[in-house]
């Protein structure tokens, strides 16, 4: 029997733990082939070059894809895009899948549904219909519409993929493939390594064993020219907090060039000593770092997901996380000094929450995988049942 050739393009570091049980369920399942192609920032060093990680865990990768363009600014975002839609294209042209898999929203998957969608190869949208304001929220919907098949992570998103005119045997809710990693640590959460000597990064040797906090903030694109001031206020938070700290380096989007230089001038005028920064860990390794910090600052997404399912207190800042359904773990507050640290204080004392299931059981990894193998598609972009 003829496996069915399943490609999922990763473009970012964030993107690989939100499909790494799916991309394990795909590779072990007798009737899908996996076609993995690693592109943009994924690849990139400086972003903690993702692509490592995803070799070592055995994955076979069919095509590289490089396509970021330096600038971390709205043009060049545009431009970065641009290239993705024509590497790609190649790059499907060549592998000759039976279906595309683009995750999420980052700005670049566009590339991904434009490619597979006017090759009319049936694409399917992982975690589609959240919202946030940002672009990230126009990208994911507009991924939504060049998609055949939609594999949201909760009922809301479901909910609002149909609203957005799709038909409802078309979305299903698997729940997010990041919550399998949050329940693989909840039954193992003993952080059972050194973070600094096992993954080095740059600054004081803290004394994190009696307690920590972990921050991980990124630009918001639609306010990027204000990306210093805002890491700048957290940075004085946190240095006057004084509290041992992990703190990881930005995406690659639209003001991520003011998030770095902040950190760097700050670093340089202030050398805080209760600060550690890291480009990247292992998804398993970060997911136990968290489960075992005091609380999580920033405004990533991993602090309304998988923080939500492992019940850890999340500070989270500005409008990037805007709109998202969120559990009681998550304080929002603005980008001001004083209510960053009055938040973090709270949350260092609070205890952690009890686990949510809002976006997934644990199980979406196996069950994306048998509805990529049972759903039948064809190259008319039609699916049928």
């Amino acid at each position: 029997m003829k496996k069915r050739k399943i490609c999922v393009v990763i473009t970012a570091r964030p993107s690989y733990s939100r499909i790494k049980t799916a991309l394990k369920a795909i590779n072990e399942h007798p009737e899908l082939e996996l076609q993995l192609v690693i592109a943009g920032s994924a690849l990139l060093d400086r972003y903690g070059n993702a692509v490592e990680f995803i070799k070592k865990d055995g994955f076979e990768i069919a095509a590289k894809v490089f396509m970021v363009l330096e600038g971390e600014n709205p043009t060049t975002m545009a431009k970065t895009t641009g290239i993705g839609v024509m590497e790609l294209t190649n790059v499907f042209y060549n592998l000759n899948p039976d279906a595309v898999v683009t995750i999420a929203d980052r700005f670049e998957t566009i590339a991904t549904s434009i490619a597979a969608a006017y090759q009319n190869i049936p694409l399917i949208h992982v975690q589609g219909g959240e919202v946030t304001g940002s672009i990230d929220e126009k990208v994911r919907h507009a991924n939504t519409k060049l998609a055949d098949l939609h594999l949201v992570s909760s009922e809301e998103a479901r909910d609002r993929v149909i609203r957005l005119g799709e038909y409802p045997e078309k979305v299903m809710n698997t729940g997010c493939p990041s919550i399998d990693l949050a329940h693989e640590i909840l039954k193992d959460p003993e952080l059972d390594f050194d973070p600094i000597k096992k993954y080095g990064g740059v600054g004081m040797e803290i004394d994190w064993q009696n307690g920590y906090i972990v921050v991980m903030q990124h630009p918001v694109t639609t306010e990027y020219q204000m990306a210093k001031d805002h890491i700048t206020e957290t940075l004085k938070a946190i240095n006057s907090l004084g509290y041992p700290t992990f703190w990881f380096w930005p995406n690659v989007d639209a003001g991520s060039d003011g998030t770095s230089n902040g950190i760097r001038s700050f670093r340089e005028l202030q050398k805080p000593e209760n600060i550690h920064f890291f480009k990247n860990m292992e998804p398993l390794d970060f997911l136990k770092l968290l489960k075992n910090s005091r609380t999580l600052v920033g405004n990533s997404s991993v602090g309304i997901r998988e923080c939500s399912y492992m019940g850890v207190p999340v500070v989270n800042i500005g409008n990037r996380q805007n709109r998202r359904s969120r559990a009681q773990n998550v304080l929002d507050v603005s980008y001001s000094e004083k209510e960053i640290l009055k938040a973090i204080q709270q949350s260092i004392d609070s205890e952690h929450f009890p686990s949510s299931n809002m976006y997934g059981n644990g199980d979406a990894g196996e069950k994306i995988a048998d509805i990529l193998a049972t759903t039948q598609l064809s190259f008319d972009k039609t699916i049928t049942y």
